[in-house]
């Protein structure tokens, strides 16, 4: 297991293992969900966003050379961009920027963003790559639905869900980058094994976050 394909497809295997259902998605596209937790939604996100953003740019000062600092330079930026989009949706629900600040996030909907932050000290550059290639199809997919489901169910404008669109659509730049990143780092020694369980992982606290949001909530 050394080639990125072989990697890959391991990382998509353990992953598939662990396939549940998003009830927040579903919630949401039966038109259901309470417009307080579209609060949380705002309130959550603000924070995990922030956090991404600061792990992206410690990865890309950890491995600054091409093509991982090309990389993570680029989701450091990305995120950045995120962020900012974030404030149509926001201002949507009537939300000030200080209000997103001062929510308190959930402990475990943070998991993610805080496991993330242990790669990007402790990981690989391989890790995160991983992680993103091995998860960036649902991740896309779950981003559309939930963009579509406020449009459709819930009368949002477009101009208030950016935030939503931008990480529905990865740009293949930055697939082919993450791509090479692997494949650098399996040539200069990075365990394949880690990799995987990082890319596990993180499919796993992606999980976790909307679970979080869901609690209390029937499917109906």
């Amino acid at each position: 297991m050394n080639t990125v394909t072989d990697v890959l497809e391991a990382a998509r295997l353990r992953i598939a293992e662990d396939a549940e259902p998003n009830r927040f998605l579903e919630v949401l596209e039966q038109g259901r969900m309470p417009g307080e937790r579209l609060k949380w939604l705002a309130g959550e996100l603000y924070h995990l966003v922030s956090s991404d953003r600061r792990s992206f740019a410690l990865l890309a000062s950890r491995f600054p050379g091409a093509p991982a600092g090309d990389l993570f330079l680029a989701m450091a930026q990305g995120e950045a961009q995120a962020l900012d989009l974030l404030g149509g949706f926001a201002s949507a629900l009537g939300l000030t920027v200080q209000e997103l600040r001062a929510y308190e996030p959930q402990p475990l909907a943070q998991a993610y963003p805080a496991y993330l932050a242990r790669a990007a000290l402790f990981g690989t550059a391989s890790d995160t790559a991983l992680a993103l290639l091995a998860n960036v199809a649902e991740s896309t997919e779950t981003y559309a639905r939930v963009a579509d489901a406020l449009v459709a169910r819930y009368g949002f404008e477009e101009r208030a869900l950016e935030h939503f669109r931008y990480f529905a659509d990865t740009p293949q730049a930055l697939l082919d980058q993450a791509t090479a990143t692997l494949a650098d780092g399996l040539a200069g020694g990075d365990d394949p094994v880690a990799a995987v369980r990082c890319a596990w992982t993180v499919h796993g606290l992606e999980a976790a976050f909307w679970s979080c949001l869901a609690r209390g909530l029937g499917t109906g």
